[in-house]
C-alpha cells in the first residue's frame, strides 16, 4: 500500500461517524447501492459460506413498516437514504455448491478439490451444534457489516449501526423465515445533515498485551 492509499484508507476510518440525522433529499441509486454491497461482501467468512443477507429498506412503504420496529431511531429511519437490515442465514450451506462450483468455473479451484471439500463440509454442517452455527453466522455478519460501513464511507456516504429494534419481529415483517434468518443489525445510510460527534477510544496499551 503506497502513501496515497494509506492516507485514503486512514481518512475513511478516522472520518467515519455514527450519524442520526440525514439529508432526506439524497437518494442512492440501486446501481451504487449494489456496488457498496458488493464491496462489503468481499469480507471474509467461515469456509466462504457468506451467510449474510440484506434487505435494503428505502421506499416509503418499507420505511413505514420499519418505523414501529425501530421506535428509538425514528429520525434515522425517516431521513436516511435507506436502512439496510443485515441478517444471518443459518442454512447458508445450501449455497455451498453454487459458491464452490463458481470457483471451479473461474479457475480458482480444481474440481477434485471442490468435491473433496464439499464432502467434508457436508459432514461438518450435518453435525454442527445450532449454537456454534449461530455464533459463526453472527461473527461473519458482523464482519460484513463493518466492511459495509467502510465501503459506504468510501463512496461518500455516512452510516450508523443500530441494535435497538424489534429483532423478534423484523424477519417476518419483510417476509423472511425467522427460524432461518437471524437479525444482526440495521445500518442507516445517507448524507449527514448534522455532523457526527467524535468519540474517545481506549489507548492500545490498556487493551493489548504483547507476549
Amino acid at each position: 500500500m503506497n502513501a496515497t492509499q494509506t492516507n485514503d484508507f486512514t481518512s475513511i476510518i478516522t472520518g467515519r461517524r455514527s450519524i442520526r440525522k440525514y439529508d432526506p433529499s439524497v437518494k442512492i441509486s440501486k446501481e451504487e447501492m449494489t456496488e457498496i454491497l458488493t464491496e462489503a461482501t468481499l469480507a471474509p467468512s467461515s469456509v466462504n459460506m457468506q451467510p449474510w443477507r440484506f434487505i435494503v429498506i428505502e421506499s416509503a412503504e418499507g420505511k413505514s413498516k420499519l418505523a414501529p420496529l425501530a421506535k428509538f431511531n425514528q429520525v434515522q429511519v425517516e431521513t436516511s437514504s435507506a436502512v439496510i437490515a443485515v441478517f444471518g442465514d443459518l442454512n447458508n450451506f445450501d449455497y455451498a455448491e453454487e459458491i464452490y462450483g463458481a470457483a471451479v468455473e473461474r479457475g480458482l479451484m480444481p474440481a477434485d478439490v471442490k468435491e473433496r471439500q464439499l464432502t467434508a463440509l457436508a459432514g461438518h454442517f450435518s453435525t454442527l451444534p445450532a449454537d456454534v452455527n449461530k455464533d459463526t453466522v453472527l461473527i461473519d455478519a458482523g464482519l460484513v457489516s463493518m466492511q459495509l460501513m467502510l465501503a459506504a464511507r468510501a463512496h461518500g456516504y455516512d452510516t450508523n449501526p443500530i441494535g435497538g429494534y424489534e429483532k423478534d419481529r423484523i424477519a417476518e415483517a419483510y417476509g423472511l423465515d425467522k427460524e432461518r434468518y437471524i437479525p444482526v443489525m440495521l445500518i442507516s445510510i445517507g448524507k449527514a445533515a448534522e455532523e457526527g460527534y467524535a468519540s474517545v477510544r481506549l489507548p492500545i496499551d490498556k487493551i493489548t498485551d504483547w507476549k
